[in-house]
C-alpha cells in the first residue's frame, strides 16, 4: 500500500511551509507529496497568506526534493488551457527528473473563479474529456510530427506538440463519484482512479464502475490504479487524537467515520479494509502543516505496520 501525503494548501499556507512538508515528506519514506488546485480558502479557514498555484509549487519542489512523486488531486480544467497545461506539466517532470503525476478533473468551486475572474462554463464535463485528449494527444506525438484536434471546446492546428515530459508517460490521475462519465473517461484515459473522502461501500461500487467501463472498450481493468484520498488524524492516545482533531476544526468520531482517524492500529485496520477491496494507495489528506509530528508517527507506526502486513502476506 502506498502513502501518499496530499494537502489543500488554499486553507492557507506559503511556499515555504509546503517545501517543509515536502521535504519532511520525503525524508520519512512517504512516496509522494500532492496538493489540490484551488485559489480560494473553503469554510472557516482564514486562507492567509493567500493562494499559491499548483504548478509553479511543484515546480519549485521539483528542483528541491529527489524521490518522491509529484502532483495534483485535482487541477481544476477550468484554470488553464489544454495546450498550456501540456507545456506546463511537461516542463516540471523534466525539472523533477520523471516524477511528475497529473490529476485532472473539470473544476467545480465557483466562488474561486468568481474571486479571480475565471470563467465558470456551465459545460465543463465535454472540455475535460477533449483537455484529456489534447493533453496525451501532444505527449503521444512522436517528435518532428505535428498534433491538430478538431473539438466543440478546443482546436490545435499543426502543434509541434513540444516539450515532451522526462517520463516516456506521465501518468494522469482521473476521479470522483459520478457513476457513468467519469468511469467512462477514467477507463480510456487515466493510469489511476481516485475517489475522494468515500466510505469503503462507495469505494468498492465506483471502482466495479471503473473496471466495468474499462472491460467494455476491450482494456485491462488491472491496468489501473485504484486510489483513496481520505483525511488522516492519528495520535498516540485518545487525548491526542482528540488535540489533533480539534486543530482541524472537526470531531474524532466523525473523522472516524469518514477518514482516518484513531490510534495507529485503528488506522491500519481501516487502511487493511481498503486494500480489500482493490484499493492499493491512500491520499493522506494533511490539514494542519506545522503539525510534523503527525507525519513521524503516521511514517513509524502507520506505515512501517503497513509494510509488515504486507511482508507476511
Amino acid at each position: 500500500m502506498d502513502l501518499r501525503i496530499f494537502t489543500e494548501p488554499q486553507q492557507g499556507a506559503d511556499y515555504d511551509t509546503l517545501l517543509t512538508v515536502a521535504k519532511a515528506t520525503e525524508e520519512l519514506g512517504f512516496d509522494a507529496f500532492f496538493r489540490s488546485d484551488h485559489y480560494l480558502r473553503m469554510g472557516s479557514a482564514d486562507g492567509l497568506p493567500g493562494p499559491t498555484d499548483a504548478w509553479i509549487t511543484l515546480a519549485g519542489l521539483a528542483r528541491e526534493t529527489k524521490r518522491i512523486r509529484l502532483g495534483t488531486l485535482m487541477t481544476a480544467g477550468t484554470f488553464r488551457l489544454p495546450g498550456v497545461l501540456a507545456i506546463q506539466v511537461a516542463q516540471v517532470d523534466r525539472m523533477s527528473g520523471g516524477r511528475v503525476e497529473l490529476g485532472l478533473g473539470a473544476g467545480w468551486f465557483e466562488e474561486e473563479h468568481q474571486a479571480y475572474g475565471i470563467p465558470f462554463p456551465r459545460e465543463k464535463f465535454g472540455r475535460l474529456e477533449e483537455q484529456l485528449a489534447i493533453v496525451t494527444g501532444l505527449w503521444g506525438t512522436e517528435v518532428g510530427k505535428t498534433f491538430s484536434y478538431e473539438g466543440k471546446h478546443y482546436r490545435l492546428t499543426d502543434s509541434p506538440a513540444l516539450p515532451k515530459p522526462a517520463q516516456d508517460k506521465v501518468p494522469v490521475l482521473i476521479g470522483g463519484h459520478g457513476a457513468t462519465r467519469t468511469p467512462r473517461l477514467a477507463a480510456r484515459y487515466a493510469d489511476e482512479f481516485n475517489i475522494p473522502f468515500a466510505s469503503i461501500e462507495d469505494s468498492e461500487r465506483q471502482f466495479k464502475r471503473v473496471r466495468e467501463a474499462a472491460a467494455a472498450i476491450g482494456r485491462d481493468a488491472d491496468e489501473l490504479v485504484y486510489s483513496n484520498a481520505l483525511v488522516v488524524c492519528v495520535g498516540k492516545d485518545d487525548a491526542e487524537v482528540a488535540r489533533r482533531a480539534a486543530a482541524i476544526g472537526r470531531e474524532v468520531e466523525e473523522l472516524k467515520a469518514n477518514g482516518l482517524a484513531g490510534s495507529p492500529a485503528e488506522v491500519v485496520d481501516k487502511i487493511g479494509r481498503y486494500a480489500e477491496i482493490g484499493a492499493s494507495r491512500v491520499y493522506l489528506q494533511v490539514l494542519d502543516l506545522d503539525d510534523l509530528d503527525h507525519l513521524e508517527l503516521i511514517s513509524a507506526q502507520v506505515q512501517s505496520q503497513l509494510g509488515a502486513v504486507e511482508r507476511r502476506g
